[in-house]
């Protein structure tokens, strides 16, 4: 499987990004796809994931502000990311997880995509 990811990029506190990934190869694998993240001197960590059955799961400091969906038809998936906030600077990493168990999103991921940088001003 290969992640192709896009989007990212400088925006102003309070502003709004788009990410995008879309999965080439064997999709069949794939249970869930999503996002991590990682700022400098922090530990990654979930941002938003969703299965093939459009199940949803947020990290906890990005609720009520990311919403994940999926295009099934383009195999891909999109990050929505409203009043962004200097903490989600971060390099912003697409992921997949072919373990189907309720907690799957605390596996490592099987597949990762490039990183790409978001930077919030404030």
């Amino acid at each position: 499987v290969q992640l192709q990811a896009s989007g990212g990029g400088l925006v102003q506190t309070g502003g709004s990004l788009r990410l995008s990934c879309a999965a080439v190869g064997s999709i069949f694998t794939i249970n869930a796809m999503g996002w991590t993240r990682q700022a400098p001197g922090k530990p990654r960590e979930l941002v938003a994931t969703i299965t093939n059955g459009g199940t949803t799961e947020y990290g906890a400091s990005v609720k009520g502000r990311f919403t994940i969906s999926r295009d099934n038809s383009k195999k891909t998936v999109y990050l929505q990311m409203n009043s962004l906030k200097p903490e989600d600077t971060a390099v912003y990493s697409c992921n997949t997880w072919a373990d189907s168990s309720t907690y799957y999103y605390f596996q490592q991921p099987d597949h990762w995509g490039q990183g790409t940088q978001v930077t919030v001003s404030s």
